[in-house]
């Protein structure tokens, strides 16, 4: 989403509604984050020395994380921001060109029998640029465990810790069909100055507050998720 005006309404503004809203009525706030809150950057950790964002989506998202920061030592309710990494999984489909690459892998491959990948940027080889993805229901049981930890406040990464190349999705869902091919098509100059090719969650914090529970790997995730499509 390239709207800056809709992003700031509904990112920012909208979310300070909610928000107070729910701290007139006493009640939790769980809301999400995002990952595009660290831009290019080699350390993801929830620090604002770490947080540049390189586009509108990211700096709308740390804009009201801020909000947060600034008001939380007046706040007794429970608010609790989660900064989701690559999420996938069954649910996604109403997100069209913003659902996951998993998703749009399995369609092409129906489709035509090929998936597309870009190829080499930023420092990346064909198909080589990587992200942090985590299987949906993974991010279920982290809500749910928050919501029955209120006393538990903060701004939280919600990834595996473990990235996976492109590459390496769209073999996990070749494999699953038990064919297709990769086809890798020229990385598009309109992503090149705000384009994230890696990203990888640093969970210490999440982990040091007492969620211990093993994260979906890909293959399982993939393959799960690819049970329901198909």
């Amino acid at each position: 989403e390239w709207d800056g005006g809709y992003m700031m309404d509904n990112n920012y503004s909208y979310s300070k509604e909610l928000l107070h809203f729910c701290l007139e009525h006493e009640l939790p706030f769980i809301y999400a984050s995002s990952a595009a809150v660290y831009g290019i950057n080699s350390e993801f950790i929830e620090d604002p020395k770490h947080e540049k964002p390189i586009n509108i989506y990211g700096y709308s998202k740390l804009l009201f994380d801020n909000y947060i920061r600034n008001i939380k030592s007046k706040i007794n309710s429970q608010i609790v921001g989660l900064r989701y990494f690559n999420v996938y999984g069954f649910g996604e489909a109403h997100k069209k060109n913003m659902a996951s690459v998993i998703y749009h892998f399995n369609n092409q491959l129906n489709e035509t029998g090929s998936l597309k990948l870009f190829q080499g940027s930023h420092g990346c080889l064909d198909g080589e640029q990587s992200r942090d993805f985590i299987f949906v229901d993974d991010v279920v049981s982290i809500n749910l465990w928050f919501m029955n930890q209120p006393d538990i406040s903060g701004i939280f990464n919600i990834g595996t810790g473990n990235p996976c190349s492109f590459n390496s999705v769209a073999d996990a869902v070749i494999d699953w069909h038990k064919k297709g091919e990769k086809k890798y098509i020229p990385f598009p100059d309109s992503l090149k100055e705000s384009y994230q090719s890696f990203t990888e969650a640093n969970v210490f914090k999440l982990r040091s507050i007492g969620y211990d529970k093993k994260f979906t790997s890909l293959n399982d995730g993939v393959n799960s998720y690819l049970d329901m499509l198909n």
